[in-house]
């Protein structure tokens, strides 16, 4: 019997431990493109659109970029935000274009739709590019209202990662006079009006009496906002505190309740970590970390752990949640939390007393048990604080016990 040498079992198990282990990823344009100084303006155009989160939503999609300079012939132009998005979208194919592709294409030519077209914005078929194999293996791009004309042509591949993404360059932006057409901007939407008709008027209407706060909420509405309310019950139950806390503080606790990006709910199921809000500001953290169980999306302080219970809005550039509970930031809540009272001196023991190990454990048990009187401001009580430790025990548990079974697995491939 052949006997599988130690360097293919290793290999064995190195596959089935990758097998088990890896999670696929999206794409991310803004890296993508950051890894490359003379994109940077097409780069932060991308994001100040939201074109960006758009391309990173889609799982086969190519990006047709153009270099620094060819944008600052665009941005001389002057034109709204709004038509920069128009243009900018004519230039993101929604199919797979790589450089073999592009030079190998049907019939030498091909029309395909854009997410100018897809925006609904586009009149008729201007939405669509049209891209030509030319003589000499040159490729060019042109938009489809243009009669044949292709004024741009393909520059190199950027990033390829098949057949999900393909980032080439062309060497201009394609005119289009559709895109270019000026576009009326976005109404703004009354923000506290939303909230107050979807369960969130307690706090709605405490940010309606804060000018500032308010006014930074609206300020950040066109570049991309997220909000946070609390529901009406948990804020009501809040109100006391936050009526004892100074002007400055009242308005950092609101602010923290916002996110000066767009956050969708795919992207909250999809991206744990530290989110900062409207309220960081330098050493002023003012941060929380979002984390998912499946469909379930907390936001945790060292105070409090929230539920996000509802979708109000999710449309760029605004989301709008409900979350179960306040979110207490530790800079403004820190000093509230009780110091831990030091420990009864022993009494002397009985012959005939129960042990004391045995009555401690039932103390502990017995306060664990008990309901926290303020559960908000008492994270060393908090069952939720508890219940997330659990989590984190068991998970490494399940993470060793993997771990063991592959280990397992080569073992048994090497004693064949």
């Amino acid at each position: 019997m052949h006997r599988p040498s130690t360097m293919a079992a290793f290999t064995a198990a190195l596959i089935i431990l990758s097998a088990v282990f890896t999670t696929s990823t999206a794409h991310n344009i803004s890296h993508i493109l950051s890894q490359t100084p003379e994109f940077s303006t097409f780069n932060h155009y991308l994001t100040l659109t939201h074109l960006a989160s758009e391309i990173d939503r889609h799982t086969t999609i190519t990006v047709l970029a153009v270099n620094n300079a060819a944008m600052d012939d665009l941005i001389a132009k002057d034109l709204s935000i709004s038509t920069v998005k128009n243009i900018l979208s004519l230039h993101v194919l929604v199919d797979y274009f790589g450089p073999k592709k592009l030079h190998q294409i049907t019939n030498g030519t091909a029309l395909v739709s854009t997410l100018y077209q897809a925006s609904g914005s586009a009149p008729g078929a201007s939405g669509l590019v049209n891209i030509t194999d030319l003589r000499g293996g040159r490729v060019g791009f042109g938009a489809h209202e243009n009669d044949g004309t292709l004024p741009a042509v393909y520059v190199k591949s950027v990033k390829e990662i098949p057949y999900n993404i393909s980032v080439v360059q062309i060497s201009q932006i394609i005119p289009s006079a559709a895109a270019e057409a000026p576009t009326a901007a976005p109404k703004k939407q009354n923000l506290t009006e939303i909230m107050s008709k979807h369960g969130c008027k307690i706090f709605a209407d405490t940010l309606s009496a804060s000018p500032e706060a308010y006014g930074i909420f609206s300020d950040n509405l066109d570049g991309g906002l997220t909000i946070f309310c609390p529901a009406d019950d948990a804020f009501k139950g809040f109100l006391p505190k936050f009526k004892n806390l100074t002007a400055a503080g009242k308005i950092a606790l609101l602010e923290f309740h916002g996110v000066p990006i767009y956050q969708s709910i795919a992207s909250l199921k999809s991206n744990n970590g530290v989110m900062n809000t409207l309220a960081t500001d330098g050493a002023e953290k003012y941060d929380f970390t979002v984390q998912n169980d499946g469909d379930e999306i907390t936001l945790k302080t060292k105070l409090v752990t929230a539920r996000i219970t509802n979708t109000i809005i999710d449309e760029q550039p605004l989301a709008i949640f409900t979350i179960s509970k306040v979110l207490l930031p530790e800079e403004l809540f820190k000093a509230d939390a009780p110091s831990p009272s030091p420990a009864p001196a022993p009494e002397p023991a009985d012959a005939d007393a129960p042990a004391p190990a045995a009555e401690h454990k039932k103390k502990k048990k017995k306060a664990a048990d008990a309901p926290s009187d303020d559960e908000s401001d008492s994270p060393a009580d908090s069952p939720e604080d508890a219940a997330d430790d659990t989590a984190d025990d068991s998970g490494a548990v399940r993470f060793g016990g993997m771990v063991a079974l592959v280990l397992a697995l080569a073992f048994g491939i090497l004693t064949l």
